[in-house]
């Protein structure tokens, strides 16, 4: 009885020092970092990221403690409705007024501007949109991806990017480097380097969890990108692009060109809606043109478009196919073969049932 005694004692006793423990824990938590501090943090938090996602970025602007114990303090009050916007934070907010205000949303800035790229636009789009919402010019946009001292100290910065992107080569420095998504600006004043911050952090917290699986299967941020850059463009379903970096893993192995339309368009600069291709363009020699000769075996030099966190995801983990062809009907219902017989069999069936795709 005695033995019982003291250890229900124990228990006890171990019980209070971790709802103890605990409670100063939580306490700590909760209060701000420094409530003495009067400086202002603006934060921007994008359109799609979740609540794990904002808590980083709270946690990276040192205006929390944890962002472990955020995702805590949300599940237990289950607060679920916190809303995408540009904030004006403080590090003396406590944690109750950090999500008290995301909450609210943020609608005292009457200069706050909206910017959306969508999923697939190439850097020539990515200039257009931000010369139509801010008061940048196109100019301005490719006057940074042409400054080497900025794009060093990016390098310096960002883990996903590396010497490669300043190839001479290369078109655009930060081509498919940039997270397609909403984002929230204090007014069009914003400068390009600022637009350019917050689409690169935006692709730091999707490509981070993928870094271990990356150095696994020893394929680089670049070479990533580049592939989800062309199935972006070449799918729109998950499956689809998950068979098509089936082809293009297949056709790499095989030493045969990727074959990819949407490169050559690139290469010459042309939208895929302004008009086809020609024969010479086709068979031109670019570093782009995975039609073109010499490109066996290889990816273009860098990415092609702006990819979708689906298709970054495909490029790390394609389906297992035997395909090595795959074709689109006007519907952008894609359709696989194994081998070339099948894949000319298949275009001739989408041209007898009135669907193969025509400019």
């Amino acid at each position: 009885m005695k033995i019982f005694r003291n250890v229900a004692l124990i228990i006890l006793i171990c019980l209070t020092i971790l709802i103890v423990t605990f409670g100063v824990l939580f306490k700590i938590n909760l209060s701000p970092i420094d409530k003495d501090s009067t400086k202002k943090v603006v934060v921007v938090i994008p359109n799609s990221v979740s609540t794990k996602e904002i808590g980083k970025i709270l946690k990276d602007e040192g205006l929390i403690r944890s962002s472990n114990f955020f995702y805590l303090y949300l599940r237990i009050y289950k607060i679920n409705s916190l809303k995408a916007s540009s904030y004006e934070l403080s590090p003396s907010m406590s944690l109750k007024e950090i999500v008290t205000t995301l909450e609210k949303g943020n609608n005292y800035n009457p200069d706050m501007v909206s910017i959306t790229f969508q999923e697939g636009i190439n850097m020539r789009k990515i200039a257009s949109i931000i010369a139509s919402k801010t008061n940048n010019s196109e100019q301005d946009v490719y006057d940074k991806l042409k400054d080497q001292d900025y794009l060093d100290n990016l390098i310096s910065n960002y883990w996903f990017l590396s010497d490669v992107i300043k190839n001479s080569d290369i078109y655009y420095s930060l081509e498919g480097y940039l997270y397609p998504d909403t984002y929230f600006l204090q007014n069009k004043d914003v400068s390009v380097e600022s637009i350019f911050k917050m689409m690169l952090d935006q692709t730091n917290r999707k490509l981070t969890p993928l870094k271990e699986d990356m150095e696994k299967k020893k394929i680089t941020s670049h070479e990533l990108l580049t592939l989800a850059s062309i199935i972006e463009l070449e799918g729109v379903t998950i499956e689809d692009r998950k068979n098509i970096s089936s082809v293009f893993y297949n056709r790499i192995e095989n030493n045969m060109s990727l074959g990819s339309d949407v490169t050559t368009y690139y290469a010459f600069k042309i939208d895929m809606n302004e008009r086809d291709l020609t024969t010479n363009e086709i068979n031109s020699y670019n570093l782009y043109n995975t039609r073109g000769p010499q490109m066996e075996g290889k990816l273009p030099i860098g990415p092609v478009s702006s990819p979708s966190f689906e298709s970054i995801d495909a490029a790390l983990n394609p389906n297992k196919t035997d395909y090595l062809y795959f074709v689109a009907d006007k519907n952008r219902k894609v359709y696989f073969t194994k081998n070339y017989t099948e894949h000319v069999a298949m275009i001739q069936k989408l041209k007898d049932q009135g669907v193969w795709l025509e400019w």
